[in-house]
């Protein structure tokens, strides 16, 4: 992207003013952590039933126990249309108007596990050219997109499955799990009733075409509904390329049984993990402070990792309403994103902000 002196000097601004309010706000953050295991249950707490109408018609009746290896479909189809997607700036936010569609190959649908075929889609997302860390994470909940990547495939982790179909259950069914059959390809997608191609887990297509590489950080694979990059699997930590490993783990035992589940906790549901400070290098949401080729001075970024939950629950920031389903294009009861725009930090001028490079691979 080609920039006058001016566009620099925004740029560098915009640099120094990310990196102090992020470098201000992770110690923040990670004093927080004992508490953050609550992200993974309050996600369920937060469920929007309505919502997921929405992407489901009804809820399926369940009543697996037991994680099972999954059976992904071969990618070997091209969408139905060629990606689009344009970025703009607008005031504080950058939007994106795309199709939904990857530029990768993608599987077939409709299939055995997912009855729905790939369609266009009218996508409209905002999110803010300078986020803000906020005072507590926001779990995501059911009905509410994590992110999306640079070419407009949204990023929905969760799955419109609970045990017995009931939501209020207190299980929900791990997309990644195996339990239930949800047609994934090997991009880990699949396709919603309306026609939406979306992510669960590690697009493989997406990172192909953006040559990622073990021995390098992560190329920017997107952005989250808060305004966050998103990378995948590597990063930077003292100046060092490291993997960038999740903090959940699996419970040690067995499930309640009874009008619960029974069987050991074994990754069928999002039950059956917790979140353990430390025991990987990324926090509750599966971020972490790196420094990447497009934020040579450091910034917050969210991580899509190998281990659950592969695509993070919960927001660092205040997520652009947006993302809700069912709003498409559309901005929430508060208006332009969660809680209204933040003032921005040292620097911060209005309509200051790095955008988007330009898209590149899925």
């Amino acid at each position: 992207m080609n920039q006058g002196r001016g566009a620099q000097s925004q740029t560098r601004v915009f640099e120094w003013s990310h990196r102090w309010e992020s470098r201000r706000a992770m110690p923040r953050l990670f004093k927080l952590a004992p508490s953050l295991a609550w992200c993974l249950a309050g996600a369920l707490a937060l469920l929007g039933v309505s919502n997921a109408a929405q992407s489901q018609p009804r809820m399926r009746y369940h009543d697996a126990t037991q994680a099972r290896a999954l059976s992904l479909v071969p990618v070997n189809r091209n969408p139905p249309s060629p990606s689009r997607a344009r970025w703009s700036q607008s005031g504080r936010y950058w939007q994106l108007v795309a199709n939904g569609l990857p530029s990768h190959a993608i599987g077939a649908f409709p299939n055995r596990g997912n009855p729905n075929a790939v369609r266009a889609q009218d996508l409209r997302l905002q999110i803010p050219a300078r986020p803000q860390m906020a005072a507590n994470p926001t779990p995501l909940r059911l009905g509410f997109r994590f992110g999306v990547s640079l070419k407009g495939v949204v990023f929905d982790p969760m799955a419109a499955e609970f045990w017995h179909g009931n939501p209020r259950s207190g299980w929900q069914y791990n997309a990644l799990g195996g339990a239930v059959a949800l047609g994934l390809d090997a991009n880990y997608a699949h396709v919603q009733p309306n026609g939406a191609y979306h992510y669960h887990g590690l697009p493989s297509g997406l990172l192909s075409g953006l040559s990622w590489s073990p021995q390098a950080h992560s190329p920017l694979v997107g952005y989250a509904a808060d305004g966050f990059p998103i990378y995948a699997l590597t990063g930077t930590q003292n100046g060092q390329i490291v993997r960038m490993t999740s903090s959940y783990r699996l419970k040690t035992g067995r499930r309640p049984a009874g009008d619960q589940p029974t069987g050991r906790y074994d990754g069928a549901f999002l039950q059956d993990y917790e979140y353990q400070a430390g025991s990987g290098n990324l926090d509750a949401c599966n971020g972490a402070f790196t420094v990447s080729k497009e934020f040579p001075q450091g910034s917050y970024a969210y991580f899509l990792t190998e281990a659950f939950p592969v695509v993070p629950l919960c927001f660092a920031g205040r997520p652009d309403n947006s993302f809700a389903l069912g709003r498409p294009g559309g901005r929430g009861p508060g208006g332009r994103g969660q809680g209204g725009p933040g003032s921005g930090g040292p620097g911060f001028k209005p309509g200051f902000g790095r955008p988007p490079p330009p898209p590149g691979g899925g």
